[in-house]
């Protein structure tokens, strides 16, 4: 890409100062495209924080601001990375049918010998390009092209060939994986999340799909519910990845292959929590959990960090899962897996009377449990202005509960509303653990 030398002395002279400020401060001399400028200044400094190996390399060149926030961040790349090879294995070739920024692709290609980049939109077929040479990534195809349309002239060409497995026709690889990220826009520009109203349905090219490649990855919104969404592919879904950072749910991962599956792998993640279990789809039942990797510990196959206990009379910690494991529902498994139980039913907020220092969430020291009477929770909230407000099957909003309270916002006492065993409406005073 041709970037003047006024432009590029000017993005590497203010990179880290305030776009905005730029904007209205920067003077207008020639040779200089402000606007480019601006967009590589603030791709920059996103990229410092979601990433930052792109960061630390130089000549990347990055989209409109809007493109950066919605790709991938390196932690997500990257462990989409993780899957592909140890789905696919080492070698062969991967086709990210949906390019985009390139993000996903980049890191997925490294595990094989020939990747290839499909995009419908010429101006980012040129950055991908750019890009992956500034990555030091030779063996990458970038094709302008349509995923259907792709799909469609490989599968022709296996028709009128001999050779049953589909190939990447630049180098006769075999292609081992294919990678589709749907847009969720409709032609007007509006979010969408149900799948057939996603670009390209991939419901309606499953078939299609697995003929070509024996494993196939789908990233969709974490929006979906995703036990109606394996449902829907009919058997064809292996494994579910619910994929979190900084306890916001960012991906919902489906790896698809040609066999047919009753019991699907779930795995739950965020950032260095990875909690995996096995769903029965025909019976919904949950089994089989085990703590694939724990925060700061390298984690362990097939055990929770320590032996199952009774839950006591007297709870003293509570702990809440984390957002992956929220999606993923499976609450009695925790219970189980931790020898913990719900305060109550859907309160989806844990109890237990000794700690458990590699729960996959937040852990809390409980105080005091008080009702709703004023009473109770004047004794219960004695000595506090301040408080973190959260609630879990409650009738109040977190908003409406503060009011009632009183309370400004922040400080070192965290409140839980929730309903316990008994039907009763309960405030839990807790610090963090």
């Amino acid at each position: 890409m041709d970037i003047s030398s006024q432009t590029s002395r000017f993005i590497a002279a203010h990179r880290n100062q305030d776009v905005r400020d730029l904007a209205l401060s920067a003077k207008r001399v020639d040779g200089l495209d402000l606007p480019f400028a601006l967009d590589q200044i603030a791709g920059w400094q996103t990229a410092c924080r979601k990433l930052p190996q792109w960061a630390e390399t130089d000549g990347i060149v990055y989209p409109p601001h809007i493109s950066m926030e919605q790709c991938s961040s390196q932690f997500a790349a990257q462990y989409k990375a993780g899957i592909a090879r140890r789905v696919a294995g080492a070698g062969g070739a991967m086709v990210d049918l949906t390019g985009g920024f390139g993000v996903d692709c980049s890191y997925i290609a490294r595990g094989f010998s020939r990747a290839v980049y499909v995009e419908r939109q010429p101006h980012l077929c040129e950055l991908a390009a750019h890009n992956f040479r500034a990555l030091g990534l030779p063996h990458m195809d970038v094709i302008n092209g349509d995923a259907e349309d792709w799909l469609r002239g490989v599968v022709d060409s296996r028709a009128a060939s001999a050779d049953s497995a589909a190939v990447d026709s630049a180098t006769a690889v075999p292609i081992a994986l294919i990678y589709l990220d749907p847009a969720r826009r409709d032609a007007h520009g509006g979010r969408t999340y149900a799948i057939a109203d996603c670009t390209p349905d991939v419901l309606a090219l499953k078939d299609r799909l697995l003929a070509v490649s024996p494993h196939v990855m789908v990233k969709l919104s974490p929006m979906l519910d995703w036990r109606k969404t394996v449902a829907d592919f009919n058997g064809s879904v292996g494994e579910v990845h619910i994929v979190s950072t900084g306890n916001e749910c960012k991906e919902l991962l489906l790896v698809l292959d040609r066999g047919s599956h009753d019991a699907i792998r779930v795995i739950c993640v965020n950032d260095g929590d990875v909690f995996g279990y096995v769903h029965d789809m025909k019976t919904g039942a949950d089994s089989d959990g085990v703590v694939l990797a724990a925060a700061g510990e390298k984690g362990s196959q097939g055990g929770s960090a320590e032996p199952p206990h009774a839950a006591p009379e007297q709870p003293r910690y509570l702990y809440e899962p984390n957002a992956s494991l929220m999606k993923g529902g499976c609450f009695a498994l925790l219970e189980d897996h931790y020898g913990m139980r719900q305060i109550g039913p859907n309160s989806h907020l844990l109890i237990s009377g000794t700690p458990a220092p590699q729960f996959p969430g937040r852990g809390f020291v409980i105080e005091t449990i008080a009702g709703m009477g004023k009473k109770e929770l004047k004794r219960a909230l004695a000595g506090v202005d301040r408080a973190n407000i959260a609630v879990r099957n409650f009738p109040l909003t977190a908003v409406q509960l503060r009011r009632k309270l009183k309370l400004a916002d922040g400080g070192d006492v965290y409140l839980f509303g929730t309903t316990s065993v008994d039907g009763r409406h309960v405030i839990v005073r807790t610090v963090k653990q």
